[in-house]
């Protein structure tokens, strides 16, 4: 019975959150939700500040990154990333599409995904206008390359913070073991892309004339630059890169003499309290059961048929659970083998672009489409989904096994 009630209580704040009646927060059903478990007695206060503990420094992490990407917009870095991508492309569509993978690659890996798809999206679809091409390739490439970029760096994700947290691999090194995977599952990504998007890429369309072209925001970049160096050099001091995080925020927000209610605004303490609550409402199914059925199944060694299964498993989970649940469910049993806990990212960050549930980035990536009345097809969505997702797993399987092989650990 605690079973069953507690994955009836994670199965209702996800299917809240998927599909956010009136609009309302992920919280609003979250929050409640962990209370209720710690008050029935399926999760202790103890276990649950406990909980707490571990995820607040990767939610502060959160908070952090999402102003940082707001004030990188206020301050222009986007479109003048889509005015780069225009100009490279010369109206010609199959390069545009290469441009906005590097720069959707790019956002995703230095910014994280939510930059992606909140901040870069709509500057994907002015740049395909802009250049005359039809938006549907470019726009899809912003949502999956949302997911299966943010391998690169342990700021990428959140799933990756909280893997980083448990891996014991310092910030390079993470970095280094992923390096291979992240470009093989983009290559892969690109490959079939151009394939599938062929009729939309011959076509083209009346460009919309270009407003708003300015210099290259150069102080924003530099502070951006710094920011990323920070976070690998602060990693061996033992600070936290929220820290750093924060730092470059308030050296992009004193120029522009942003508010303080601003900053609190886009540091959406709403899904920062989500995923608190989230956490605890995993717990109490984890506790419950499902942590030993999935020590069951997962594989004991980091051979290349164990890292393809729990890269698998993990994408399943993903898609059954989002990305950010099956996260916490597998970190528990997966951490002791940083092998395996790897190809779990791999899965959980590329198995998302499957179906729209997969992560909550895809999820508001498809809000944001119908808001510019460019709404997705969700079997369209699939259809690409099929073709991407299981190559790509499996290139990136393969490139992490090499890694694996290479590395002097």
């Amino acid at each position: 019975m605690p079973l069953i009630i507690s994955a009836v209580l994670l199965a209702g704040v996800l299917a809240f959150a998927v599909v956010r009646p009136r609009g309302l927060p992920e919280a609003v059903a979250a929050v409640p939700a962990a209370a209720l478990a710690i008050a029935v007695g399926l999760v202790s206060w103890d276990d649950a500040l406990g909980e707490f503990r571990e995820l607040g420094p990767t939610v502060g992490f959160l908070a952090a990154v999402l102003v940082l990407a707001h004030l990188a917009a206020e301050h222009g870095v986007f479109r003048y990333a889509g005015t780069v991508a225009a100009r490279l492309s010369g109206g010609h569509p199959p390069r545009l599409l290469v441009a906005v993978f590097v720069a959707a690659a790019l956002t995703t890996a230095f910014l994280s995904l939510d930059a992606t798809v909140v901040l870069l999206t709509p500057v994907v679809l002015a740049t395909a206008a802009r250049a005359g091409a039809r938006p549907r390739p470019h726009a899809f490439a912003a949502a999956h390359l949302a997911n299966s970029a943010s391998l690169l760096l342990p700021v990428s994700n959140l799933t990756n913070l909280l893997a980083f947290a448990a891996s014991g691999l310092s910030f390079l090194g993470f970095t280094a073991l992923m390096a291979l995977p992240w470009i093989a599952v983009i290559v892969v990504e690109f490959l079939v892309f151009r394939a599938y998007f062929a009729g939309d890429l011959r076509a083209t369309e009346e460009p919309v004339e270009a407003t708003g072209n300015g210099p290259a925001p150069r102080y924003a970049l530099v502070v951006l630059a710094v920011t990323l160096a920070g976070f690998a050099a602060v990693h061996p001091l033992g600070i936290h890169p929220a820290w750093v995080a924060v730092a470059g925020a308030v050296l992009l927000a004193v120029p522009r003499r942003v508010p303080v209610g601003v900053l609190i605004r886009e540091a959406n303490p709403a899904f920062c309290a989500f995923v608190l609550a989230l956490g605890v409402v995993v717990l109490a199914v984890q506790q419950h059961g499902l942590e030993r059925l999935i020590h069951a199944i997962v594989p004991d060694h980091a051979d290349l048929p164990g890292l393809v299964a729990v890269a698998f498993l993990a994408a399943l989970l993903a898609n059954l659970l989002n990305n950010l649940p099956a996260t916490l469910v597998l970190l528990p049993v997966v951490e002791a083998r940083p092998g395996l806990l790897l190809a779990m990212l791999i899965g959980v960050n590329v198995g998302p672009n499957l179906t729209y549930v997969g992560s909550l980035a895809t999820l508001l990536w498809r809000r944001i489409l119908h808001t510019y009345d460019a709404a997705p097809d969700a079997r369209d969505f699939l259809r690409l989904g099929l073709l991407t997702v299981p190559p790509a797993l499996v290139a990136g399987v393969l490139a992490l096994w090499l890694g694996l092989r290479l590395s002097p650990a």
